[in-house]
């Protein structure tokens, strides 16, 4: 099966993970290594990019 150069963007680029409640979130990484950015859900600060399969 063929990579699709735009679905890998898609899915996994700047796509970061709640270490706490395992939502997703698109953010730039250069804010997620400064702790400005939030969880929706539960409002922690820990991310984790995420994993691909």
């Amino acid at each position: 099966m063929a990579k699709i150069p735009e679905a890998q963007n898609r899915l996994f680029k700047n796509v970061f993970v709640c270490k706490k409640c395992q939502s997703k979130m698109k953010a730039k990484p250069i804010q997620i290594l400064e702790g400005k950015v939030k969880c929706r859900n539960c409002g922690k600060k820990a991310f984790r990019p995420v994993k691909k399969k």
